[in-house]
């Protein structure tokens, strides 16, 4: 078949289906670069990706972009690892640090009888970084002294191996086409395409190799997809998606009001996690203030419902309900917590440094400054605009507004009080961290502006919204 951009972008924009091997050929070219094929301008790129936006996919198009962009360059060979594959993935949130303790915990889970077994469940977690108003683990992890998070895919493989999961960036190799695109759509106004935004996430999350996935779809708002109906079909093309590539998917939309936890940047995000392995590690003398265990409850059960999930596909558990009740006990006895220090120790380039810093979170903690926003009235903290939280964030330096972009690891946000709550006149409700003190003007008033103090609580809404399954596609 002759291969033709014009053609393709002509076919889609007179919204014609589009051929599985015009798509093939399409990012095949896109991504050589050579004289085999004739080579689409990023003009022609932006064209059909602005079709897309405006025609829409239907399910077989959606279905052969998302393997063309998984099969444009390396994939991650699974197979030497002899174990059930599962990961999470989430569309992003403000405080969103959930990953940190689901992987260990599913590590957990699949722990070898002893050191010569298999593991039977692992979770080699490729992650992402910041961008606009939510956070990134990869910029997370880097807080930890020492800590690496590019890794070449045998090592990679190899930690994974060893401590039951990983946790690292995409290499240069691994779904090129997805780069290419994103670049193109960031400056095309494309980005929000629910079919465009599947075929990135979906992409990138197959050519990891997974046998199981489990997506954490977030609205409200401070998620992209602030409206529920929009939400629901992301989740639902994803679903779909996955499970025509024949990888079990499951989608929990979830509510993304305010921010998840106690605390949103980056080392403060880490020091949360540490904090609740800390607590319920029976190897570790640490217990956490009842009242800061209930501010990161909505953290917890959220991680233990994604968790049960996952456990569920990979057949630890009959039930999901099983599952969560089981992500409970491997957080409770410590054992998520051992396999989180195995880890750090294999990705660490400074073991010592990295050890010392999660053995006494709060003391490596070491803002420049701080600023506390106290509630104006006595009432119900009743509504906020989580995105506004998520950008006050990023301009105290913990977050990027272009991919590139320095952040800060001591840079954040805690928040003294979750929505619903009732507050008194004077009542410390948000503490702001900056390494640089003259950032704290701008997210103070921007804090002030969003955070609403009512006579009446707010309509309480369900963390978990709703689950979606293959089944539930029909």
């Amino acid at each position: 078949m002759t291969f033709h951009p014009i053609e393709v972008i002509q076919h889609k924009r007179d919204g014609q289906g589009l051929a599985d091997q015009e798509i093939e050929a399409f990012i095949r070219a896109l991504v050589s670069r050579n004289a085999e094929n004739p080579t689409p301008t990023d003009a022609q790129t932006a064209a059909l990706l602005m079709a897309i936006f405006i025609r829409g996919l239907n399910p077989q198009e959606l279905a052969a972009l998302t393997q063309a962009m998984r099969f444009s360059g390396e994939t991650l060979n699974t197979a030497s690892l002899k174990s059930f594959c599962v990961d999470k993935h989430s569309t992003g949130g403000v405080g969103d640090k959930a990953s940190l303790l689901i992987a260990p915990i599913i590590a957990a889970a699949g722990a070898p009888a002893n050191q010569e077994d298999a593991y039977s469940l692992s979770d080699p977690m490729i992650s992402g970084r910041s961008l606009g108003h939510t956070g990134g683990t990869l910029d997370k992890l880097e807080t930890i002294p020492g800590f690496r998070t590019q890794l070449p895919l045998d090592e990679f493989l190899s930690i994974t191996r060893q401590a039951g999961f990983a946790m690292a960036g995409q290499t240069p190799t691994l779904v090129p086409a997805d780069r290419i695109l994103y670049a193109l759509r960031d400056h095309t106004g494309t980005v929000e395409s629910p079919y465009l935004i599947t075929a990135s996430i979906m992409s990138k999350k197959l050519a990891a190799g997974l046998n199981a996935l489990v997506l954490d779809v977030k609205t409200g708002s401070g998620a992209f997809m602030s409206k529920y109906e929009d939400a629901q079909l992301l989740a639902r093309l994803m679903v779909e998606t996955g499970e025509r590539a024949g990888t079990r998917t499951v989608a929990l939309l979830t509510s993304m009001d305010q921010p998840l936890g106690r605390y949103s940047g980056n080392w403060v995000e880490v020091m949360e996690c540490l904090e609740l392995f800390q607590h319920f590690s029976p190897d570790f003398a640490f217990t956490l203030p009842l009242e800061r265990l209930r501010l990161s409850s909505d953290l917890l059960n959220l991680t233990h419902a994604l968790t049960g999930q996952m456990l569920y596909l990979g057949g630890k558990a009959k039930t999901p309900d099983e599952g969560s009740a089981l992500s409970h006990r491997l957080l409770a006895d410590g054992s998520a917590y051992r396999h989180f220090l195995q880890m750090v120790e294999l990705q660490s380039t400074d073991v010592a440094a990295a050890i010392a810093a999660i053995a006494q979170p709060a003391a490596f903690h070491k803002p420049a400054a701080t600023r506390s926003i106290a509630a104006e009235a006595t009432g119900y903290l009743a509504a906020m605009n989580c995105t506004e939280i998520g950008w006050a964030v990023q301009r105290l330096g913990a977050g990027r507004a272009r991919p590139g972009d320095p952040v800060s690891a001591h840079a954040g946000i805690e928040m003294h009080a979750k929505l619903g709550d009732r507050v008194l006149k004077g009542q410390v409700i948000a503490t702001l961290f900056s390494e640089e003190p003259r950032l704290l003007a701008e997210p103070e008033q921007m804090l002030r502006d969003t955070l609403q103090i009512s006579p009446k609580p707010p309509q309480s809404i369900p963390l978990v919204r709703e689950v979606l399954r293959k089944e539930d596609l029909r």
